[in-house]
């Protein structure tokens, strides 16, 4: 893949520009010309585009999230650095904490989450060149095109939710799949969802398939990047979450709504140079742990500001109306706390505990269990901020109500808070009806059960692989002669 006129990190207007390349976005059943000034999607590029240039602007930003490539010389983000040592690993984490600490923990496909899937996998370009060779070579080359480049990715993970009690095997149409190979590559037909981050990514990585480990189920079985202005290529968007009606604004969604999408492939042609892995299930699902080895600890680290943004935005709310020193809220405040501490001291505890892996990256320990507490975790303390905000989330004046000066004399007397004005009391409880009540929260709380994959399935994985031999041997022990 050619780098040769790569300019590395690039600006919130190169960013811009770049989404203005021919793609097929459907939005409300018409056809979006420029998803950079489209009313109802402008809103979370101009943040993409403002955390951009922030990182080129901001000396310290700067510092923590870009580095200087070794190979052009061209200032590339630091998500798709390559670790070696704790210091490097150390390095690499910080710029995903810049990442989720300025978006606040709501950018679920912040841009450092997809470069370190990136990342992943190069580091599984050996096992990838035993499928065949020189697919770990593309591997390695499209993580260098993909830095240099400083790519916005998007992956497309699902099958279609058609039939889930029938198989891709007795009807194709249920999963995406390979219907030919040629000279130029393989050309692909089906769907995936949901992929978030669709319209406003360059490209989209897929690397999982439902039916991998089936026999029979080969044509079922790649892994591939592509263009999102690929020729047959359709990505049909999800309803707007920031929309603004009746003088409300939604200060989060507006920004934040990172939009999910359906992604139709009309017989799309994958160049060879884009194919890491064909027809071998078993190499996939080896594989998928190995690749999110350094997404997963992102994944961590962003929940974990979402988790005290909740803390945070459930104080004041308690504050706002005087319930602050009650004991029942003092103990659901303690818990939130409690749940942001653990997960905080996870992600030290997976940095640390960091190992080689195969190709000679430092990669932080697994910790799936981690993450499927988080997903359990997550509604939890939605509930909770609920409990504390109560009636008061729903009954708040809009910015027109506000502004209206027949009004406002009584939202003053009657809606404001304790020792807080109503306007700032009704744009903070505005703002945690976005979090756990509005469209944007009901998406983000989904999101967070979903993102990880399905919990119950996840926990079956963890007794499958857990090593319990120690423990065991020990009891063993203790049980083999009569008990005193």
């Amino acid at each position: 893949m050619d780098v040769s006129d790569a300019k590395g990190a690039m600006s919130g207007d190169q960013f811009r520009a770049s989404l203005d390349d021919g793609r097929e976005v459907w939005l409300g059943g018409e056809r979006v010309e420029n998803v950079a000034t489209h009313p109802e999607l402008r809103g979370a590029v101009d943040e993409f585009a403002r955390l951009l240039d922030l990182r080129l602007s901001d000396p310290v930003a700067r510092e923590i999230t870009l580095t200087t490539s070794e190979e052009s010389g061209n200032l590339v983000s630091r998500s798709y650095s390559l670790p070696t040592t704790p210091a490097e690993l150390r390095d690499k984490f910080a710029a995903t904490e810049w990442w989720m600490r300025e978006s606040l923990g709501q950018h679920g496909r912040a841009p450092d989450f997809m470069a370190n899937v990136v990342v992943g996998l190069r580091d599984y370009h050996a096992e990838l060149d035993t499928n065949r060779p020189g697919f770990g070579t593309n591997a390695i080359n499209y993580h260098r095109y993909a830095t240099e480049h400083d790519l916005v990715l998007t992956h497309a993970l699902g099958d279609p939710q058609v039939d889930r009690s029938a198989s891709p095997l007795d009807d194709p149409d249920l999963a995406l799949r390979v219907i030919e190979e040629n000279e130029r590559g393989v050309v692909i037909r089906g769907a995936k969802q949901l992929a978030t981050l669709a319209p406003f990514a360059h490209e989209v990585l897929v690397y999982l398939n439902g039916v991998s480990a089936q026999r029979g189920a080969e044509q079922f079985v790649i892994w591939f990047a592509l263009p999102m202005n690929a020729p047959g290529l359709k990505i049909l968007c999800r309803e707007p979450l920031g929309s603004s009606g009746a003088g409300h604004a939604h200060t989060l969604a507006r920004r934040f709504d990172e939009q999910d999408a359906m992604l139709f492939f009309d017989d799309v042609e994958i160049p060879w140079e884009r194919v890491f892995l064909l027809g071998d299930g078993l190499l996939a699902l080896k594989g998928l742990s190995r690749i999110n080895a350094w997404s997963m600890q992102s994944t961590h680290i962003r929940f974990h500001e979402r988790l005290r943004t909740f803390v945070s935005v459930a104080a004041m709310l308690a504050d706002s109306i005087g319930v602050d020193g009650f004991r029942g809220i003092q103990e659901d405040l303690g818990e939130l706390i409690s749940y942001a501490e653990t997960l905080r001291l996870g992600i030290i505890g997976a940095e640390a505990s960091s190992a080689p892996t195969p190709s000679g990256l430092l990669a932080p320990a697994s910790s799936y269990g981690l993450g499927f507490w988080s997903a359990e975790v997550s509604a939890r303390v939605v509930e909770i901020v609920r409990r504390i905000g109560a009636s008061g989330l729903i009954m708040q004046p809009s910015e027109a109500d506000l502004a209206n000066p027949e009004l406002r004399p009584f939202i003053d007397r009657y809606m404001h808070g304790h020792d807080m004005a109503a306007d700032h009391k009704a744009r903070l409880f505005r703002l945690a009806w976005e979090l756990v009540g509005d469209g944007f929260g009901s998406r983000q709380e989904l999101y967070e059960y979903l993102h990880r994959g399905d919990p119950g399935a996840g926990r079956t994985r963890l007794l499958r692989t857990y090593d319990r031999s120690e423990v065991d041997a020990r009891i063993h022990e203790l049980i083999s002669a009569p008990l005193s």
